[in-house]
């Protein structure tokens, strides 16, 4: 397939609609969380500025010589180098007051909608499986505890995720992992299961970041992909336990949540050796899916008027430019993207892509809400030649 000959994003540019500009003071209570990348070099001001309102804090890289000056917000750190730009942060943010708790390892952020938690565990060799299994049965037992019984996203992250032990990938012993514990605590498992990533870090513990919630969110299945929690056994003895997405109820319009979307069609690998193929095979899958939210849940295709943020998981460092390239050109010129290195769950697959789209059903919000001092990563600064979308 060719770039000439693919399809171009789900969203038409022209529904995008113009965001206005708005002062601090004139920002209503209404958002659970709003997700932005950050320079980390903001970090400690953008807290400062809003000490009650962080729900947490994403950092890709494993520095934490600023972890005593974040403040009391859980903070992630992860060993996946980023390909572009000033060192990134994602900052998870709310409108509604957020109260901190730790407990059996957990560290929260709640709200009256959502919780952002954070539990690492380290692992002995041969361990993973039992260290994963622990990990979601504490996350599942607190965030039910403490009434965000309904979990929407998760986000796993190890290194070696394709490395062979004991006779299966480190992946697959994951999967086990994950499985077990989520078929004894999950209510109304499988058809429950929220969204995921699994990607493999240079280095560090099992660390696992997650969103839950007090009402349920509506998961959703590619048409173009088997339900990963029915694979055949060839992908080891457990499948892997998520959704390809969940569409997250809020007071200011849902969110799509998209777990980690690979060049995966049915349930097979295509386009081996080729990252630009695998791009476009991705985006195909990404289309399919948003319009299969868009028909089976009433979604309206104007009514992505809100952010649009993209992560890429790059597996080799010469593989960046091309896949930055394809994605210049397929991308809404409003979305912001950050490219990481990391390594698929596939040896075969060379990227893969989450996002998260947004609705808003009152104002739209730019970023001048997090603070006038903080510098944001431009919008895809990629597209500034390009006159193909609109940008909001």
């Amino acid at each position: 397939m060719s770039q000439a000959k693919s399809k171009r994003w789900v969203v038409d540019p022209g529904t995008w609609p113009e965001v206005r500009s708005v002062q601090r003071d004139q920002i209503s209570n209404i958002h659970a969380s709003r997700i932005a990348y950050v320079e980390t070099a903001g970090l400690e001001a953008l807290l400062k500025a809003s000490p009650s309102k962080v729900l947490g804090v994403v950092r890709h890289d494993q520095s934490r010589e600023e972890s005593n000056r974040l403040g009391a917000c859980p903070v992630v750190y992860l060993d996946l180098p980023q390909f572009n730009g000033p060192p990134l942060a994602e900052v998870w943010m709310s409108n509604l007051p957020v109260i901190y708790h730790q407990a059996e390892g957990i560290h929260c952020a709640m709200n009256d909608e959502v919780l952002f938690g954070v539990v690492q565990l380290e692992e002995r060799p041969g361990t993973l499986d039992s260290v994963t299994y622990n990990a979601y049965r504490r996350l599942l037992v607190q965030a039910r505890a403490l009434g965000y019984p309904h979990l929407l996203r998760v986000w796993n992250y190890f290194p070696q995720i394709s490395q062979e032990s004991g006779g299966l990938e480190r992946y697959q012993r994951f999967c086990a992992g994950r499985h077990q514990a989520l078929a004894e605590n999950l209510s109304g498992f499988p058809r429950t299961l929220p969204a995921g990533t699994a990607i493999g870090t240079m280095s560090g513990p099992l660390t696992i970041h997650f969103l839950a919630a007090k009402r349920p969110g509506t998961h959703v299945e590619n048409p173009r992909q088997v339900r990963a929690y029915e694979y055949p056994p060839i992908y080891g003895p457990s499948s892997p336990s998520f959704a390809r997405a969940t569409l997250q109820p809020s007071i200011s319009g849902a969110q799509l949540l998209i777990s980690g979307t690979a060049s995966v069609v049915g349930h097979v690998s295509t386009h081996i050796g080729d990252p630009g193929k695998q791009t476009l095979e991705i985006l195909h899958n990404l289309n399919a899916l948003i319009a299969q939210t868009e028909q089976l849940h009433g979604v309206s295709r104007g009514q992505w008027g809100g952010q649009a943020l993209f992560k890429i998981y790059i597996r080799h460092p010469e593989h960046f430019a091309t896949i930055r390239d394809i994605l210049r050109e397929q991308l809404p010129l409003h979305t912001q993207v950050l490219y990481l290195q990391g390594e698929m769950c596939r040896m075969e697959l060379l990227l893969e892509i989450e996002g998260i789209l947004s609705q808003e059903k009152s104002i739209n919000i730019n970023h001048t809400m997090l603070s006038s001092r903080v510098r944001m990563q431009p919008a895809l600064s990629q597209h500034a030649k390009s006159d193909k979308f609109r940008a909001v």
